[in-house]
This record gives C-alpha cells, sequence and structure tokens, in this order.
C-alpha cells in the first residue's frame, strides 16, 4: 500500500515552484508541453478545492532561443532584458494553459526587496489573498527584469518558503529536475535517496551541491535553504521531479518528503528572521546572550557592550555574541546614534538621569526572534526558528 502524506494531500492551501530547468529543453527554448502539463495537474487541484499558488522560475530561460542567446546572458544588463521579454512570453503562455480549463491567472513580480521591506511584505501578502478570494490562480516570479544582486536570488526557491508564510500556505511542493535529495550528487556511484526528513540531524554529513543548471540559477543548497525557511514556520515539504507533480499533491510517496521542525509564527516574526536586512548590530555579553536565548527576556542596555552600523528606530538589526555569532534579530527602539550613550546603564538609572522614555528595552522581547538556541547534549542540529 503507498503511504500517503496526508499533510500535502489535505492541504487547503500549497505553494507550487517550478524551476527553469523544467520548464525549458535543452535548447533554452520554453517547453510549452511541460508547461501545459504542470498548468493541468494545478487545475485538477484547484477543481478539487485546494488553493493553488505558482511561484515559477523561466522568465529569463524563455527569452534565450528568441533572443538568439547562446545561453543564460552573465551580465546583468543582457539579463535583465532577457526578463522583461521572457516575462511576458511566459505569462502569456500561463494564462492561455489555464483558459483551458476555464480558470483565471494574476501575476505577481517580486524582487528580493519586496521581501526586505516589511511595507512590501504586507502588500504582497495583500495581493496574494485578494487574488484567491477572486478565485484567480496567482502567478508569482522575480522580477528579474529591475532587480539587480537579486538576479542570483537563488532561482526563486527562498522566495517560495517566503511566499509559503506570507499566504499562509499548509504545504510547500518544489519541483526540479531531481526526484529528491540524495546523500551525494545523483550521478555518482553509491548515491540513496532519502525519502524522509524530520529534521537538520537526518542530513548531516551529505554532500550538497550548489551548483544550478545551464538555464537556472539554483541547486541543492538553495532548495535546502527553501525548506529550512518553510519547515521552521510549520510548514511541510516536498521536493520531486515535475512529472511527479500530480503524485506529490495528492500525498503520494514521491521525492523527499520534510516534515515541519517549528511551529507556525506570525508574519513579522518571519520576516525578521529569514527576509529582513538587518541595519546594525547590537554585541551582548554573556549574561544577555543568556537572557535572550532563554526566550523570555527584552534586551536591556545594561548587557550590551557595543552598537555597530548606522540604523534607526524601528529598523532591524542582529542581536551577537563577543565573539560575533548571531543568536538573534530584532527591531531596535532606538535610533544608533542614541544608544552608545545607554550602555552599561540600567533601566532604573537611566529613567533618573535621562527621564521617560530611555528606561526602556533596546529591543523589546515581542520584537526579537532567536536564529541559534543554547546547545543541548543532542545529536540534533539547532535551526533558525522564531518563538511563537
Amino acid at each position: 500500500m503507498t503511504e500517503l502524506r496526508l499533510p500535502v494531500a489535505d492541504a487547503p492551501r500549497v505553494v507550487v515552484k517550478i524551476g527553469s530547468s523544467s520548464l525549458t529543453g535543452q535548447d533554452g527554448r520554453l517547453n510549452v508541453a511541460a508547461l501545459k502539463a504542470l498548468v493541468s495537474v494545478l487545475a485538477d487541484r484547484r477543481t478539487a478545492g485546494q488553493q493553488v499558488i505558482l511561484v515559477t522560475s523561466g522568465a529569463i530561460a524563455a527569452a534565450i532561443a528568441p533572443l538568439g542567446l547562446a545561453g543564460r546572458p552573465r551580465d546583468l544588463a543582457t539579463a535583465q532584458a532577457a526578463a522583461s521579454v521572457g516575462q511576458g512570453l511566459l505569462v502569456a503562455r500561463y494564462t492561455e494553459a489555464f483558459a483551458e480549463h476555464g480558470m483565471r491567472v494574476g501575476q505577481l513580480l517580486l524582487t528580493a526587496s519586496d521581501t526586505l521591506r516589511r511595507d512590501h511584505y504586507r502588500n504582497a501578502q495583500r495581493s496574494i489573498e485578494r487574488l484567491l478570494e477572486l478565485d484567480v490562480i496567482p502567478i508569482i516570479n522575480e522580477n528579474d527584469a529591475v532587480a539587480t544582486d537579486e538576479i542570483r536570488f537563488g532561482d526563486n526557491d527562498r522566495l517560495a518558503a517566503l511566499v509559503s508564510h506570507v499566504a499562509r500556505a499548509d504545504a510547500l511542493v518544489l519541483l526540479t529536475d531531481v526526484d529528491g535529495l540524495y546523500t551525494a550528487p545523483p550521478d555518482r556511484p553509491g548515491a540513496r535517496h532519502i525519502s524522509l526528513v524530520r529534521g537538520p540531524e537526518d542530513i548531516e554529513g551529505i554532500e550538497i551541491t550548489a551548483r544550478g543548471t545551464a538555464v537556472g540559477t539554483g541547486g541543492m543548497v538553495t532548495k535546502l535553504e527553501s525548506v529550512r525557511i518553510a519547515t521552521a514556520s510549520g510548514i511541510p515539504v516536498v521536493l520531486t521531479t515535475a512529472s511527479n507533480a500530480a503524485r506529490a499533491l495528492s500525498g503520494e510517496n514521491v521525492g523527499t518528503y520534510f516534515t515541519p521542525t517549528g511551529k507556525r509564527t506570525s508574519r513579522k516574526r518571519l520576516w525578521l528572521a529569514f527576509a529582513a536586512a538587518p541595519q546594525g548590530r547590537l554585541v551582548l555579553d554573556e549574561g544577555a546572550v543568556s537572557a535572550v536565548q532563554g526566550g523570555l527576556a527584552s534586551l536591556l542596555p545594561a548587557g550590551v557592550l557595543g552598537v555597530e552600523g548606522n540604523f534607526d528606530a524601528g529598523e532591524p538589526i542582529e542581536l551577537v555574541t563577543a565573539a560575533g555569532k548571531v543568536i538573534a534579530r530584532g527591531l531596535s527602539a532606538f535610533d544608533a546614534h542614541e544608544i552608545p550613550p545607554l550602555l552599561g546603564h540600567s533601566t532604573s538609572d537611566l529613567r533618573s538621569t535621562l527621564g521617560d522614555g530611555f528606561d526602556k528595552p533596546l529591543v523589546h522581547r515581542d520584537e526579537l526572534v532567536l536564529l541559534r538556541r543554547p546547545k543541548r547534549p543532542s545529536k540534533s542540529v539547532p535551526t533558525a526558528q522564531a518563538r511563537s
């Protein structure tokens, strides 16, 4: 009897991500047959009552042949131009394919900055929710036509995990050209397929490649980063090939299944943990490190040794040990230049000398997310997680 992965099969809302290599042929042309096959699977799931959000790569790859390029552009200007051409071609194909099933689609183009800036993050969430309310299938791609450093964002893998949380998805399915995770590159003799991963300890010691394909930028490293983000926030993940899409979404035992390692948390905490761009650092003494890692304490000025960076109140910062190890992120309650005079003083001292407004934590515990837990005598490896 086939083992069913019910969290995926019964997921009311699922994010499906497909990579460039699964949508294009060896010559770099968009494989319309492959695209239509995927759309047919997703349409069936939508008809069955499952809400589907598609994160698709392929814009740049789709433009390689029409523009007469030899391969994926290496310079930014050509990559942006190719994305501009390819995005129109790609969404047109999706629109036509879904229309054959009587379904409508809406395109959302995002850059990494849209997940780094909290106001953009919330706007993306509202757009996705409204599209789903209107019975429109959201098709999300990175906006490579205007991206700069984000052009190498990870072949949309990390974006798909962030979208999963923003959209409050119940499962994430990553479709690629490899049928799951292996103990070594799959073409190497002796490489063994891993069917189930319950946590980081299950993949200790395996050899992971960061290499992408000729038309894609991602590799297994970006896939596992995506998995880490999703599972840490309570979302199960299946990694498999596009040809297994229907079986994966039906909950069959294909590819590699990653069970959640953490609890679903607030969008703000996930944004802090995985998407926010830290604008500076606070260096903590040992006592402050222990208090913060205990999970119940705010960061007080008395436990801070120094300030790095130029940031404003309300911006994300890192909390680090004296050795520079990042243990948490949070939103600063003060501008960077206001903090040095506060260091080493208790809140009662600050209240008596500086007055009200300065007798508060530098980072309140409600605006803080842990990235490392204290080491325990266990074989498990701590993962980035947010306190619920």
